[in-house]
């Protein structure tokens, strides 16, 4: 998001999330050293309610790229709605917001390739991905094996230390985000049966991987968005019900299908509302230029990241038509 319309041509103001100033100060440091010039990319860091909502109102401000929350992606985008005095052109927003991302398990499927993508999806990055998996559909025949290799593998995923190259579950972004998802959690207890969770180290910011199953589509865990390392397992009779439930959401980021089926994978690519779709693979991990990144509902809007369009995204479009027919000839200088 910073680096895109800087290579449209336009200047680019950085302003991170407060947590992440530090790194967002390297990046910088490290575009410096590649060239590019004084001025390009300027570093704001602060508060977004202050800083960020100043940039989003002020006349002078002609794209704005965001990428985080639901509640302030929705207030930027009525922001950017209005005209204040002295702005020459209408805002245009890209926002990457939420998700509620489903993964959906066939009765065919091939479940040594299912399982640990699953637990990948789910608890890489400690689910702090907005495409992490937090819905696992499984139909019927299949959901008792499915859901007991799923818990037996899900006690070897390596917790802790980040700095380790084997760790897949770290800490969470900070103590608000802490308790937010332990909140969750225990709000899942009263709604479902907590059926597996890790075991964290005692300091640092971690939330211990959670795996819910008995979960009903309706109830809180199945349908806000976490952004933690928690997991709700839904049980279905049939696929029709299995797409039903996957877009009964207000989102529409990612999802995805395991199933040998291509009668089965063919209505996934047609029926699954989200903006990328993975079939028999893991549903996080989107590859620049092969798989442009966004979606849509209160996932996000504007276009997708890593795609031919983006670029031109960034860019006021001119045409220009010449007449060559000439009358007379102009002689040269």
């Amino acid at each position: 998001m910073t680096v895109a319309p800087l290579v449209a041509g336009n200047t680019v103001i950085m302003k991170p999330a407060e947590q992440t100033s530090v790194i967002a100060a390297i990046f910088l440091e490290i575009l410096t050293a590649a060239g590019v010039p004084a001025g390009a990319v300027n570093f704001l860091p602060g508060y977004g309610e202050e800083v960020g909502a100043h940039l989003v109102a002020h006349a002078k401000i002609d794209f704005i790229a965001f990428t985080g929350s639901r509640a302030v992606g929705t207030k930027i985008w009525e922001t950017a709605g209005r005209t204040p005095p002295g702005q020459a052109n209408l805002k245009k927003v890209v926002c990457e917001m939420g998700g509620k991302n489903v993964l959906i398990i066939d009765n065919d499927a091939d479940l040594d390739e299912a399982i640990p993508a699953a637990l990948y999806s789910a608890f890489g990055f400690s689910g702090q991905k907005c495409s992490a998996l937090s819905r696992l559909i499984v139909l019927d025949e299949v959901h008792d094996k499915f859901t007991a290799r799923l818990i037996e593998a899900a006690g070897a995923t390596p917790i802790g230390d980040p700095a380790h190259p084997g760790t897949v579950v770290g800490p969470v972004i900070d103590a608000e985000a802490q308790q937010k998802i332990r909140a969750m959690i225990e709000q899942g207890k009263t709604e479902a049966t907590l059926a597996w969770q890790g075991a964290t180290p005692a300091e640092g910011y971690f939330v211990a991987p959670t795996i819910f199953t008995g979960v009903k589509p309706g109830v809180a865990i199945a349908r806000e968005e976490i952004f933690g390392p928690v997991l709700a397992v839904i049980r279905v009779k049939h696929l029709d019900e299995a797409i039903a439930v996957a877009n009964a959401t207000d989102y529409a980021l990612t999802g995805g299908l395991f199933s040998r089926s291509p009668v089965a994978l063919a209505r996934a690519e047609q029926e699954l509302m989200c903006g990328n779709v993975y079939l028999n693979r893991a549903i996080t991990g989107a590859i620049v230029e092969r798989h442009p990144f966004g979606g849509f509902r209160m996932s996000g809007g504007g276009t997708k990241a890593g795609g031919r369009g983006y670029l031109e995204n960034f860019l006021f479009p001119r045409a220009i038509a010449e007449n060559v027919m000439r009358r007379g000839f102009t002689p040269p200088e």
